[in-house]
């Protein structure tokens, strides 16, 4: 399955509690402590603690400013995104991603939302949940695809986090509640890398004891946002042509979490559901106009990938896909396309060719085919077969990320550097904000010579990921190797200057 193998860097060390917290980090610990996981959207603010005076933390707004301008919001998310990334497991599969990314580009295209540019984290875990955090950023845990039974019900909850971007909640409740602490994208962090990276009773207990906290006075406000999101949610799903009644659906599956598992979803922490939720949610959709439920099958794609991922072994994977097509299976195609991808994991490129041509027979083109077969060449060590059949899907599809990627790794895994050179050079120009390209563009400069490349290609990798000093330091040595190239030194200078005033902000967060 094509994932590039791309190291999961933390920058800092595990939360400690320490009397002073002086760095970034230390101080999102000392406040996720006692904040717990209640900071996700449709959570409430908690009572103060004795470290608030201690801290000093972006806040959305506060009592003399008022609501932060859209601008400032932003600056903030592209912020908090890089600090979040610093510490969670992201994926680095493309073809996800552009998925998760034609999504909700497709659902923010009808949802009221000011700026539709959004900028969206997939978080490797196996738990439900899905967040929006102010300034554009949505986040969605792989575990969403094994909860949603299908494309309208995995849609529904992301306009439901859409819903509360439009709505703009969060500067809404620091407005409602001068007079009480307030949450902050520190917070939100601190909280989120939690439920990113926290598993067995001790994450429970700490995410309980916060809803706890929570139901008091301002539990009020936290339903009227709920409420106000499912709203509009629920009419962004109409306008984007899909089922309405997903909504209602999902809010089902995630109650019978609460009954059938021992931990509950993520998602269910922050946004209780209860019986008068989903039948609230059911009455609005019937009063929608009729839609037709869309094909859910590259869903079920999405989803096989990321169930032969959730597998201990990809032996097992084969196995449980193999016994889905002996059975009676309403997503045949979804499931030959799981086993061929385990096949190949588990190293039998034979088997997983035989599997998967039936599905090339009917679709030669469709990428996520081309891409598995692609990957069964290079598991035969057959490069050059790859890169072409890559070469002419993209033709085909000129601009695919996952494609363009695809062929990238191709040629990486070929010994054709250059080649990989010139495609990451370019695609790196159309996602700058994209930590896996410039992560394989680095490795490939280094293989095709290009020192000063690989400097400056790894400070824009942690960049992206918050890491600032280690981006100064490649910075640092790019300059000094091109001192006697004065256009690239100019970029890479001010590019060194960009970095120290992120570096600065982040301080005096």
């Amino acid at each position: 399955m094509t994932e590039l193998s791309l190291p999961q860097y933390r920058s800092r060390p595990p939360c400690q509690h320490r009397a002073r917290p002086r760095s970034l980090w230390q101080r999102l610990c000392a406040l996720a402590a006692p904040l717990g996981l209640g900071l996700v959207l449709g959570s409430a603010p908690l009572a103060a603690t004795a470290q608030d005076d201690q801290i000093r933390l972006p806040q959305l707004g506060d009592a003399s400013s008022g609501v932060v301008s859209r601008g400032r919001e932003k600056e903030l998310g592209q912020m908090w995104l890089r600090m979040f990334r610093s510490q969670v497991r992201t994926s680095n599969d493309a073809l996800l991603q552009q998925y998760v990314e034609n999504t909700l580009q497709g659902l923010a295209e009808h949802a009221p939302l000011e700026d539709k540019s959004l900028d969206v984290v997939v978080v490797r875990n196996e738990t439900m949940n899905a967040f929006a955090v102010p300034g554009g950023v949505v986040g969605v845990h792989t575990g969403l695809f094994l909860f949603a039974e299908n494309e309208d019900q995995f849609a529904s909850v992301l306009a439901h986090e859409l819903a509360h971007l439009s709505q703009r909640h969060y500067a809404r409740t620091l407005e409602a509640k001068r007079n009480s602490t307030l949450p902050t994208l520190a917070g939100m962090l601190g909280a989120l890398v939690l439920a990113a990276t926290a598993g067995g009773d001790a994450g429970l207990a700490a995410m309980t004891a916060t809803q706890a906290a929570a139901l008091d006075s301002q539990l009020r406000f936290s339903r009227q946002n709920e409420q106000e999101a499912d709203r509009v949610g629920i009419e962004t799903l109409a306008k984007a042509g899909m089922d309405p009644e997903a909504a209602g659906e999902m809010f089902e599956q995630m109650l019978k979490a609460t009954r059938y598992y021992r931990r509950p979803p993520e998602f269910l922490l922050t946004h209780p559901v209860t019986e008068k939720r989903i039948a609230d949610a059911k009455l609005r959709a019937s009063r929608m106009p009729d839609v037709r439920s869309g094909d859910s099958r590259e869903y079920h794609l999405m989803r096989a990938r990321i169930r032969v991922a959730a597998e201990p072994t990809p032996q097992q994977a084969v196995k449980r896909f193999q016994a889905e097509l002996r059975g009676i299976n309403d997503n045949e195609d979804a499931a030959r396309y799981g086993l061929a991808l385990a096949q190949t994991a588990a190293g039998k490129p034979d088997n997983a060719l035989e599997t998967l041509q039936p599905l090339l027979d009917r679709e030669p083109d469709k990428a996520a085919f081309v891409l598995a077969r692609a990957d069964i060449d290079m598991a035969r060590q057959a490069y050059d077969s790859a890169t072409r059949r890559l070469e002419s899907a993209l033709r085909r599809n000129p601009g695919d990320h996952a494609l363009t990627m695809g062929l990238a790794n191709a040629h990486f895994k070929a010994g054709n550097y250059l080649a990989a050179e010139r495609i990451l050079e370019k695609h790196s120009r159309t996602r700058k904000k994209d930590p896996s390209v410039w992560y394989l563009l680095a490795e490939t400069h280094g293989l095709a010579g290009d020192i000063v490349g690989v400097h400056e290609a790894r400070a824009e990798y942690y960049i992206l990921n918050g890491v600032f000093d280690k981006a100064l330091q490649h910075l640092r040595h790019g300059m000094r190797l091109a001192k006697n190239n004065y256009q690239t030194h100019a970029i890479l200078e001010q590019r060194f200057k960009d970095v120290v005033g992120m570096q600065q902000k982040a301080k005096e967060l």
